[in-house]
């Protein structure tokens, strides 16, 4: 495309330029610089207002400050935290079939409230066969007594014999040794002599028969209160076997041990369950919040502090509660596999930390339950 070239004509090009549009070219730059010099002189015109505002500012400053540290700093919170509990399985102590489910699923039961019952009869058999041996080992114990009172009694008539035949030993000892005398002094006579002597050997002999009697019967005392003494032991062995028959007839009834609900219910009437086999989850009326917090929140949290909760489940629940503790490490150092830093390509990771919350007051138109999500904020320092 061809341009078009503006032709001035030579009268324009030579004559003399205006004044008056020099003046109109200054003006705007007057005008510039005057207000150049306004901006500049503000300060030296208006000290006062000048210092009063800066003074302002930093008063604003300071108050935006103050607010940040008193509703904002003083909080921390956290996404990372869930009811807790100590959950357990309701598990039989003996085998059999159940008899009886006394609750039904998420059922909430008070302490001491029936949940299942296993058949019993086994185990009241058991007990009668533990009450029969307890009977027999009392009468085996007071057959040990009778026999102990007549091994006394043999024991005393063996003394008195023995006591008897030691006074006819004696007769018979100083008669033979009269005869003895009388023999030779030449007054008695022979066969007196040694009637006396065979009278003596007599005695001397039914002496020592006495004293065998009263070994005897004094062995016979020892065996029968060996006899009871051993009676005594199967009574105690029997006594045990009771209790412990009784102990599994107890166990024939499973009732919870506190308040709290019954979740994932395994059990039911007819099933054989063995020892040890669980038949449901149980989980207790105290509850807390475990909120893993990060490391790099804990500087300032400690027991006692007030905290404010929300569930994710029921938002408008708003709760109250109070840290009870902190636990002193980290939640992967008490990990089945803990991490091992002990490497060469370390990377630092801001860790977690539990930090038990328990609240004042649950909820008890709302279910709650371990493993929901729950939103704590700490106030870590006083807001006043």
């Amino acid at each position: 495309m061809a341009q078009v070239q503006r032709t001035v004509p030579d009268d324009e090009a030579n004559r003399p330029a205006d004044p008056e549009d020099k003046d109109r070219t200054e003006e705007p730059q007057a005008s510039a610089h005057k207000q150049d010099e306004e901006k500049r002189s503000l300060v030296r015109r208006h000290p006062v207002w000048t210092a009063l505002a800066a003074i302002v500012l930093i008063a604003l400053a300071v108050a935006v400050y103050f607010v940040w540290s008193i509703y904002f700093h003083p909080y921390e919170t956290t996404d990372d935290a869930f009811v807790d509990a100590r959950s357990f399985s309701l598990a039989a102590k003996v085998s059999g079939y159940i008899d009886e489910v006394a609750v039904t699923d998420n059922q909430h039961v008070a302490a001491g409230a029936v949940i299942a019952r296993i058949a019993p009869r086994d185990y009241q058999i058991a007990v009668g066969q533990a009450e029969a041996q307890v009977e027999s080992a009392n009468a085996a114990i007071a057959n040990a007594a009778a026999q102990i009172e007549v091994a006394t009694a043999a024991v005393d008539e063996a003394r008195a014999q023995e006591a008897s035949t030691l006074a006819a030993l004696q007769f018979a000892k100083d008669e033979a040794a009269r005869q003895r005398q009388l023999l030779q002094g030449g007054a008695g006579s022979l066969q007196t002599s040694q009637q006396a002597e065979s009278n003596l050997r007599q005695a001397q002999a039914a002496y020592n028969q006495a004293q065998a009697s009263v070994t005897s019967a004094m062995k016979n005392r020892t065996a029968a209160e060996a006899q009871r003494n051993s009676a005594a032991a199967s009574l105690k062995q029997a006594q045990a076997q009771r209790e412990s028959a009784e102990q599994n007839l107890g166990y024939t009834t499973l009732t919870a041990a506190q308040p709290g609900r019954v979740v994932r219910l395994s059990g039911s009437k007819g099933q054989f369950v063995e020892a040890g086999q669980a038949i449901a989850m149980f989980v207790p009326d105290e509850v807390w919040v475990t909120a893993n917090f990060k490391e790099t929140q804990l500087a300032d949290m400690r027991p006692g502090q007030p905290v404010d909760l929300t569930i994710d489940a029921y938002p408008d629940h708003v709760l109250h509660g109070r840290v009870d503790s902190v636990q002193p490490g980290s939640g992967t150092a008490f990990s089945l596999l803990p991490a091992e830093n002990a490497t060469g390509n370390y990377v630092k990771v801001t860790q977690r930390v539990p930090v038990k919350i328990v609240v004042d007051q649950w909820p008890t138109d709302v279910a709650i339950g371990p493993g929901m999500s729950v939103v704590p904020t700490v106030t870590v320092r006083p807001r006043s």
